[in-house]
C-alpha cells in the first residue's frame, strides 16, 4: 500500500513539474500570420481566455477578458484570446481569421487574439478539460493554479480571475 502511495506522489510531483513549466515555450499564430512565444511575456502576469468563436459561453468570456484587461491596465497583466476554431475548412469547427475577427468585434474584444486550431496545444501544454477556459501564468512563466474550465453563465469568473491574479501581483 505504501509503495502504490509513493507511485502516486511522485506521479503528482511530476505532473506538477510539467505543468509549471509548459508555459515557458509556447507560441501562437497571431490573425495577421506572425508568432506569439509566451517566454517573450516572462515578468508579467499572463491570462489567456481559452475559446471558440462558435462557442457560445465564449460570449461570457470575452464579457470577463474585456473587463478584467481594463481592470489590470498598467498592471504587468497581459491578455490574450486564444481562439480553438479549426483552420481546416472542411471541419464542422472552422472559422476563417476573418471570422474570428468578427467575433471579436461583435463581442468587443479588446485583447490580442492568438489561433491554436483545434485546441490541440491548448489542451495539451495546459491540460483543459473542459472549454471555454482560462490559464494564468505567473511572472515567472509557471501556470498558476489549475485551470479554469467551462464556465458557469451564472458565476461571476471574473471575480475568481481576480483573485487568482491578485494574489501573483
Amino acid at each position: 500500500m505504501n509503495k502504490i502511495k509513493t507511485i502516486f506522489a511522485v506521479f503528482g510531483l511530476l505532473a506538477g513539474f510539467a505543468l509549471s513549466a509548459s508555459a515557458q515555450t509556447v507560441t501562437f499564430t497571431s490573425l495577421d500570420g506572425g508568432k506569439v512565444d509566451l517566454a517573450s511575456d516572462k515578468g508579467k502576469v499572463i491570462v489567456l481566455a481559452i475559446g471558440a468563436s462558435w462557442l457560445p459561453l465564449s460570449k461570457n468570456q470575452a464579457v470577463a477578458v474585456n473587463k478584467l484587461s481594463k481592470k489590470y491596465t498598467g498592471r504587468d497583466v497581459v491578455f490574450y484570446f486564444i481562439a480553438t476554431d479549426s483552420t481546416a475548412a472542411k471541419s464542422k469547427n472552422y472559422a476563417s481569421d476573418d471570422e474570428i475577427r468578427k467575433f471579436a468585434q461583435t463581442n468587443k474584444l479588446t485583447v490580442s487574439i492568438l489561433r491554436d486550431s483545434d485546441g490541440l496545444l491548448s489542451i495539451k501544454q495546459y491540460k483543459i478539460d473542459q472549454m471555454p477556459a482560462f490559464i494564468i501564468i505567473g511572472r515567472d512563466g509557471k501556470v498558476a493554479g489549475a485551470p479554469f474550465g467551462g464556465i458557469d453563465p451564472d458565476t461571476d469568473i471574473s471575480t475568481l480571475l481576480s483573485k487568482r491574479i491578485d494574489g501573483i501581483l
